[in-house]
Order: structure tokens, then C-alpha cells, then sequence
């Protein structure tokens, strides 16, 4: 039986990049589908970087701006006294910006989706911005929350390079589930990898299965 402390740290990994990157990416997906900016295409593109760069560049590139010699990674050690690069907390700023575009392109596509007509109607009715966009754009949105926080879970759980660049394989701070089947392959040990790798395959495949699932029911009930 392989050592199951991989996965408890993927969960929490994955639940915390979720939970942070929701947050982040609501924001800027609004901006990006009602803004009539030149900058538009130019801040699609470096969100979508992550979709289109070898994980092994992203990570190398996190892992020179992490590293306590850089500013972001000095400013990091100077608040809490920890490197970022080889900790927990890397692994969470790696994941965000490696996932920033599943919970990103979900939203904006979501958000171009409920158009300009449901939000002027709520301006008409003397609804301020912010309650306009928590009580019309938040709930017609609501599949593109629940397809981006799927995905970017689903992401994170199964990230490897970014991971293994900036965190390595240290035992019970950043060793995860994709870096255990690697190192289980490595040392020969296949059946605790094929052990791992099958979680893996059957917890992506229920994952997506849901999202098609749930998307499809609630297009009925609201249809």
C-alpha cells in the first residue's frame, strides 16, 4: 500500500489554489469580457501562457523570481521568516498562476455570455454595480463557477513539472500525488505507482464526467 500523504497534500493544494484563484480570477474575467481596452488582447495572452508554455519553463521561471534572492522570494522571507521556493506556500503561487487560465477563460466566457442587456436592466432599476453583479451577472454565471473551480481542482491535483521545480520532492511539505508516481517509477516500485496513477485516472475521469453532468442539468432547469 503506497504511502497515502501525497494525496492528503494534493487535496489541500488544490482546495486552497481553488479557493484563492476564484477569487482572483472573478475580477479580472469581468474585466476582460466587458472592457473595450487595447490592453485586452494583450492580458488574454499572458493568461493563457500557462496553456501554451512546457511546465518545466514556467516552473524554472517561478522558481528564479521565488528564490529568496529575488525581490518577490526576499519580500516573502523578510514577512514570515520561510522561503517560498521548497514550501507549501510556493507550491500555492506556482498553482496559481499554472491554473490561472482554467478558472480565467470558464468566467470571461460566462460572464460575454450574460451580456450587456440583463445588466443595463438591473441600472435601470437603480441597482448599484457591485449588487447588479452579485445578483444578476453571479447567478446567470453560475455554470462558469462551477466549470472553473472543477477544472482548476482538477488541474492542480494533477500538476507535475511546475511542481517538481519550484517545491522538488520533499516528504509531507511539497511532495505530491503526480511527484510520488514519479518517484515510485523511478525506484522501480510499479505497483505502488499503478496504484496512485489509477486514483488519479478514475478521480479525472468522475470529475470531468460531473461537470458535463451538472452543466447539462442546469442548463435544463433553467432553460
Amino acid at each position: 500500500m503506497p504511502d497515502l500523504a501525497p494525496v492528503w497534500l494534493s487535496i489541500q493544494l488544490a482546495l486552497v489554489t481553488t479557493v484563492i484563484l476564484l477569487a482572483l480570477a472573478t475580477p479580472l474575467a469581468w474585466w476582460l469580457a466587458n472592457t473595450r481596452s487595447a490592453l485586452k488582447p494583450v492580458i488574454e495572452a499572458v493568461t493563457a501562457l500557462p496553456l501554451v508554455l512546457p511546465p518545466t519553463v514556467l516552473g524554472f521561471y517561478l522558481l528564479l523570481m521565488l528564490n529568496p534572492e529575488a525581490p518577490i522570494g526576499a519580500f516573502w522571507v523578510t514577512m514570515t521568516g520561510e522561503s517560498l521556493t521548497f514550501s507549501f506556500s510556493g507550491l500555492v503561487v506556482a498553482s496559481l498562476v499554472y491554473s490561472l487560465p482554467f478558472a480565467v477563460q470558464p468566467l470571461q466566457g460566462a460572464f460575454e455570455a450574460v451580456g450587456r442587456g440583463a445588466m443595463e436592466a438591473a441600472a435601470s432599476l437603480r441597482a448599484r454595480p457591485l449588487d447588479a453583479f452579485f445578483t444578476v451577472a453571479v447567478p446567470l454565471s453560475a455554470r462558469g463557477f462551477l466549470t472553473a473551480g472543477v477544472l482548476t481542482f482538477a488541474h492542480t491535483i494533477g500538476e507535475f513539472g511546475v511542481i517538481l521545480m519550484v517545491g522538488g520532492n520533499i516528504p509531507g511539505r511539497t511532495r505530491v500525488l503526480s511527484i510520488a508516481v514519479f518517484e515510485h517509477v523511478e525506484t522501480l516500485r510499479y505497483q505502488e505507482a499503478h496504484i496512485l496513477s489509477a486514483g488519479l485516472l478514475i478521480f479525472s475521469f468522475v470529475t470531468l464526467l460531473s461537470v458535463y453532468a451538472l452543466n447539462r442539468r442546469y442548463r435544463i432547469r433553467v432553460g
